[in-house]
């Protein structure tokens, strides 16, 4: 037998492509379900469908038949608001001996699925078309196995709880499990009216409708855990109230429209998305990372989405801070990578991290997390000018600089390098963390401690924003000292990574000082942070933008021709739209808005080509052909949050857009736009204790920018 040994043990187990790339996604706090097109769950292709709630799911299965035969699919889609799944199926052609019994098309049946609080709700509405009376049975089928999220993901378990005996009444069934960490978990399911049948494993619904009648049945999915309850309301009332809220906060949100309606689907599913992926938490709405594998809270992914959208939505800014501040490290924990002010990489609640199987519990394991927590500090406060906030968490401020001098420097360089401690933890802790993705112009893996190009850029801007925070707290001995730091950080990055014959900054150092040569979009990281000098920052702004680095949708992670280059690998070669956006704002920060624009266009038209003008996490980095969208990397999420938060920075920057909520000031500097926008109208963006909305065009040689409505004293600036 072939035994392939994998470096990364949370590798993400394909051993079969989807049947149905097309699923549907629902979300709502910390309860997501993942469906085929039919609304259907079958443990098929990669196995990833189910109703999963608080890392375990509740639902591996779930189908409904007409007879013994799966209906038909007419339509199958999620609301733009992301509040329901509808989808529309009908009968195949029923026979009988002597012929066609029920003509294909004659029973319409109608499934409206959503969740709130724990609660999978289905509104399940069946009608006959036919000119006669119609009798037949209707099945819904399902199986819970309460796999943890990483089982499903592909991990194995050397043991596992057992599933108790099921309750099962009229109208009810109770199915249970009682995992190695002692916790019952319970799926209730409920339907009304009563119906024929019920068993623990389906239920029967005896249906006899004259013609042109219809009956609606109601169904409920609970996930419970331990002695937690759940009562589910009547559906009108839940869907009421779902999209209650949402009106609730579009009222007093910025809108993004355009001139391309193509485009606006975009901005809108992206929008919706991001809302979608909202969680409330004690420290407020903080964005889980991503359906299936990641919808739980990440320290690196919420602050990166937190920025692409500070400039629009700064209370989610607000709530990352909180939330992140709550969870920092206080203490060393080897077991959990864990150090004295370190910001928390991911926080699992399964079965398996309780048990410490994953160290994902509260895991520490990220090198960037760190710095980005205090660059993202620094930005949120000079777009909003709640210094209030930056007082409270100011103790977590100066613990996280002072991480990055004590522990993320042991060796006193210079430089922030990452080892890992624990023995389940990431071997690679930057954001490209697959096993594979560090290493030399060889092709052999860099041995650690490794210190990646990108993170001594964040530690820069950490110790610049840290240093403008320090001033105006009144602390400006520690400001000095930090500004210091930043500068002496600048000169000797330049002198270590800089490569002359890649044209670019090398990836990484690892444990030998040695760099890796490798052209990678890691170095793109280095001009958003503003640690690339100008002359350096010109050229590796064209080296971005060449072919064997741009697949024409966007920048790759890995450039062709590269020893490990894969279109179709995790990190190396595929293309990622969030460091995209990335990439973008950095070319724009050095004046290559037209670069920007390049790949907002790319972008742009992947989205049009995938399902529901959603963008995914990644997507493979073939290069883009004629008549042809981008390839699906197959075990992406989508939704993503910061794959989502993309087209929010993208615009920003090619804008030129900064909001300054110290000064009451809305700048464009030096605006370019894409081809594909003649327009972009901006409303209700809030300046301080003002608010402004802004029409910007694009003319044949220039952009301009108009105030439309302004409420309080905001300043609009337009620099060409």
């Amino acid at each position: 037998m072939d035994i392939i040994r994998l470096q990364d043990q949370f590798y993400i187990l394909a051993t079969s492509s989807r049947v149905d790339d097309r699923t549907r996604v629902l979300k709502h706090g910390d309860t997501f379900a993942v469906f085929d097109r039919f609304g259907d769950m079958e443990p098929v292709g990669i196995g990833e469908l189910g109703l999963y709630h608080e890392g375990t799911r509740f639902l591996s299965r779930l189908g409904v038949l007409l007879g013994q035969e799966r209906p038909l699919l007419l339509s199958s889609r999620v609301s733009d608001d992301n509040a329901v799944l509808t989808v529309d199926l009908t009968n195949p052609d029923v026979t009988v001996a002597e012929g066609v019994l029920v003509p294909r098309g004659a029973i319409h049946v109608s499934r409206e699925i959503l969740l709130r609080d724990g609660v999978c709700y289905e509104r399940l509405t069946v009608s006959n078309y036919a000119l006669e009376p119609i009798s037949f049975v209707l099945r819904c089928r399902w199986d819970a196995d309460y796999a943890d999220i990483f089982e499903v993901r592909g991990t194995r378990r050397d043991a596992t709880g057992r599933k108790l005996d099921p309750e099962v009444g009229e109208s009810s069934v109770t199915l249970a499990y009682k995992g190695l960490d002692g916790v019952v978990r319970r799926t209730r399911i409920s339907c009304d009216p009563c119906p024929a049948e019920m068993t623990d494993c389906e239920l029967m619904l005896r249906i006899l409708l004259r013609a042109r009648e219809s009956v609606t049945y109601h169904l409920t999915f609970a996930c419970e855990v331990g002695r937690t309850t759940r009562t589910p309301a009547p559906f009108e009332a839940v869907l009421k109230s779902s999209r209650e809220e949402l009106k609730r906060d579009q009222a007093h949100a910025t809108a993004v429209t355009t001139g391309n309606e193509q485009f606006n689907i975009w901005v809108e599913r992206s929008a919706a998305d991001l809302h979608m992926m909202l969680t409330d938490t004690d420290a407020g709405p903080y964005p889980y990372a991503g359906v299936p594998w990641f919808s739980t809270p990440f320290g690196r992914d919420g602050i990166i989405t937190a920025l692409e959208v500070l400039w629009m939505n700064p209370g989610l800014a607000r709530g990352v801070l909180r939330f992140l501040a709550g969870t920092q490290a206080q203490e060393q924990n080897l077991e959990r990578d864990a150090e004295p002010g370190k910001i928390v990489h991911e926080i699992r609640r399964g079965e398996m991290a309780a048990l410490g199987e994953v160290p994902f519990r509260r895991y520490y394991g990220s090198v960037d997390s760190t710095p980005l927590f205090v660059m993202l500090a620094g930005a949120y406060a000079r777009r909003t000018g709640d210094f209030e906030l930056i007082r409270a968490i100011s103790p977590n401020l100066e613990l996280a600089l002072s991480w990055m001098e004590v522990y993320g420097d042991r060796d006193h360089d210079g430089f922030v390098e990452y080892f890992r401690h624990s023995p389940k933890g990431l071997v690679n802790q930057g954001w490209k963390d697959s096993g594979d993705s560090i290493f030399h112009e060889d092709g052999t893996l860099a041995q650690g401690p490794i210190a990646l190009c990108e993170v001594q850029g964040y530690v820069y801007a950490a110790r610049r924003e840290g240093s403008r925070l320090a001033a105006a707290l009144g602390h400006g001995e520690v400001s000095d000292r930090l500004r210091h730091q930043a500068e002496a950080i600048q000169e000797r990055f330049e002198q270590t990574f800089w490569c002359e014959s890649l044209e670019s900054y090398a990836l990484a150092l690892d444990g030998d000082k040695r760099p890796c040569r490798v052209l990678t979009s890691n170095a793109g990281h280095c001009l958003w942070t503003g640690i690339a000098e100008p002359a350096h920052a010109e050229r590796l702004a064209r080296r971005l933008m060449s072919d064997d680095l741009f697949s024409g949708w966007g920048i790759r992670t890995l450039a062709e021709g590269e020893p490990r280059y894969n279109p179709m690998s995790y990190h190396d070669g595929s293309v990622w739209p969030h460091d995209n956006a990335i990439l973008a704002a950095g070319l724009a920060r050095y004046g290559f808005r037209g670069h920007a624009a390049r790949i907002l266009s790319g972008l742009f038209d992947a989205a049009t080509f995938l399902d529901l003008s959603r963008l995914p996490e990644l997507f493979c980095g073939f290069p883009r052909g004629p008549g042809a969208g981008p390839t699906p990397y197959p075990v992406a999420c989508s939704p993503q949050a910061w794959a989502s938060g993309a087209v929010f920075m993208l615009l920003s920057a090619c804008l030129g857009l900064e909001v300054d909520g110290l000064k009451g000031r809305v700048t464009f500097d030096h605006p370019a736009m894409p081809q594909s926008l003649e327009e972009v109208t901006i409303r209700r963006l809030r300046v301080g204790e003002g608010s402004v909305d802004l029409i910007i065009r694009r003319y044949e040689r220039d952009v301009g920018v108009d105030v439309l409505d302004r409420e309080g004293p905001v300043q609009v600036e337009v620099l060409k």
